[in-house]
């Protein structure tokens, strides 16, 4: 998973007085904006300005290729910021997260079903697997109220996650969907981002077998869920 949340202290705080109003973007729309959510990650990023264009590339990079899967959504946070001369107001980025649902007929996103318990696994089936792959905020975001449920990150993961719910209800016709698990993998030597996600409620899971969860001892990440 992409959390962008270093050291950095960006301008904003997760105060919900700050106001940041929380929207999906359509594919199109993600196109348009493309340099400023590049901006927005290379911001929260840190670094001089040869890093700051390296991450930004990479990142655009993952983006461009995840944008294609099915399903994929993408939400932005954005904050009102006084913007011109006549006195109106333009909106600035604050944040954005990303996934798409997990499918159980093809390939697995990054290897994923070596990492989960046969009860989660079985999720994918019914289109309740949701990987959120990228969660972009500012670093106060991770270090002030992470527990609150107006946090920033908190709100973007969970609104994905309801969002995906919603689809699912209405292509069932009104039939109760019952809630959807948040899924994603975090490289194993990135304590800061584990303790970011944990923060902001996500748990640790592990295959059945106990030969399967010994071989994760040296696997290259580490598998967490959020939600019920």
């Amino acid at each position: 998973m992409t959390v962008n949340v270093p050291g950095r202290r960006g301008p904003q705080g997760p105060s919900p007085l700050e106001g940041e109003r929380i929207r999906p973007l359509s594919r199109w729309q993600i196109e348009d904006r493309l340099a400023e959510l590049g901006d927005l990650y290379a911001q929260t990023a840190g670094g001089d300005s040869r890093a700051w264009n390296h991450d930004r590339e990479l990142f655009l990079r993952r983006l461009a290729g995840e944008v294609q899967r099915p399903g994929f959504a993408l939400l932005v946070a954005e904050r009102s910021v006084p913007g011109t001369p006549a006195g109106g107001e333009s909106a600035v980025l604050a944040g954005c997260a990303y996934g798409f649902p997990v499918r159980a007929d093809g390939p697995w996103w990054r290897g994923l079903d070596g990492y989960l318990p046969r009860d989660v696994l079985g999720l994918a089936v019914s289109g309740r697997l949701f990987a959120i792959s990228g969660l972009v905020v500012h670093s106060r975001v991770r270090t002030h109220h992470q527990g609150r449920d107006w946090n920033l990150a908190r709100r973007l993961q969970r609104r994905l996650l309801a969002d995906h719910a919603a689809g699912l209800a209405d292509r069932a016709d009104g039939a109760g969907v019952v809630g959807v698990l948040g899924v994603t993998l975090v490289e194993r030597d990135d304590a800061m981002t584990l303790r970011a996600l944990r923060s902001w409620g996500w748990r640790s899971v592990a295959p059945d077998a106990s030969g399967a969860r010994d071989m994760l001892r040296y696997a290259p990440c580490r598998a967490l869920v959020l939600g019920p």
